[in-house]
């Protein structure tokens, strides 16, 4: 059963930059973004575990905990998602496109754009809503948490979604240009 699974991520997300400068620049960025958010986890892993040793053995947890893990869970998927795109690694149902791919790769690759453009207009859709609460967040100095015992600005955790979903539409447009490039080429 294992070995009629076969992998399609692409093996070089960061093409080379002489080949494809937007690709390169794109893919390095997305992988930037992506180390920072798995860094972001390491960090969130050590906190939750120091407030659970805290509460459970000197009674006396970490404030705000609860708050900046919330939070940091959506900052991290908007962190990585551009370089899961640049990957090829969202998930989807893989076994109707395989499917397609062995009666029809040219289908196959027009319904791979697809789904990139009807990815990109999700992240753009993303995009337009977010950015008001960005600047809300900034000009009113928003903030989450108890007033008095632990607050946070929001504004760097929407700054985070805006450019996370800006380097996944961006991601996005790519994957479906070069898709329909390749296809065009294999055409002619």
């Amino acid at each position: 059963m294992a070995d009629d699974i076969e992998m399609t991520a692409d093996a070089g997300a960061v093409p080379a930059f002489a080949t494809a400068p937007v690709g390169a620049v794109l893919g390095s960025t997305a992988n930037l973004l992506s180390a920072i958010g798995t860094v972001w986890i390491g960090l969130m892993m050590v906190m939750i575990v120091l407030d659970v040793i805290g509460r459970n053995f000197l009674n006396a947890p970490i404030t705000g905990v609860a708050e900046i893990a919330g939070r940091s869970v959506v900052a991290i998927v908007f962190l990585q998602i551009s370089a899961a795109v640049m990957q090829g690694r969202l998930t989807r149902a893989d076994f109707l496109i395989r499917r397609i791919e062995r009666a029809s790769p040219a289908s196959a690759q027009l319904l791979n754009a697809l789904f990139a453009l009807m990815g990109a207009l999700v992240f753009a859709l993303i995009l337009w809503a977010s950015w008001p609460n960005m600047i809300k967040a900034w000009t009113t100095a928003e903030f989450f948490g108890v007033q008095g015992v632990f607050t946070i600005p929001t504004f760097p955790f929407r700054v985070i979604t805006v450019i996370g979903c800006t380097a996944a539409l961006l991601a996005c447009l790519y994957r479906a240009t070069m898709t329909l490039r390749r296809n065009t080429e294999a055409a002619l």
